[in-house]
């Protein structure tokens, strides 16, 4: 292959219904990505980062969401991790917001502890909603 190329950049979208066992089929296919573009050194901290935006838009809502895959804006060897939903409700800031006795309320604060870079903006065309991103390097 001739290394002047530009190689496409890739990405993939995956629609999931409210189902409960959606999470869990898209960290299986986003294993299966990364490690189809030999990028399996990734896969644990993009994992994490899908496992939490994934769970939250699932928590949250009551429509359909969806991964994002591709690769990063900050840094072409990072992976960008992304979810959309239909709520257009921001999150609160990626800070602690739980007590030390709730089982839950930690995602967002481990989103922006192990990423590279997070965000969320709204969607105002389209489906609306809002897009949940954080990106990630090898760890």
């Amino acid at each position: 292959m001739d290394k002047d190329k530009v190689t496409p950049p890739w990405t993939y979208t995956l629609q999931l219904p409210h189902d409960p066992r959606a999470p869990g089929i898209a960290r299986a296919a986003l294993r299966l990505i990364l490690a189809a573009h030999g990028r399996t050194e990734l896969a644990e901290p993009a994992e994490l980062l899908a496992s939490e935006l994934l769970t939250n838009a699932h928590a949250h809502t009551t429509g359909t969401y969806a991964l994002r895959l591709a690769p990063g804006i900050l840094d072409p060897h990072h992976v960008r991790v992304s979810v959309w939903d239909t709520d257009a409700t921001m999150p609160p800031p990626f800070g602690p917001v739980a007590g030390a006795g709730d089982e839950g309320g930690r995602g967002l604060y481990l989103v922006r502890a192990y990423a590279e870079a997070c965000g969320a903006y709204a969607m105002p065309v389209g489906g609306g909603g809002k897009v949940v991103w954080a990106e990630c390097g090898g760890r």
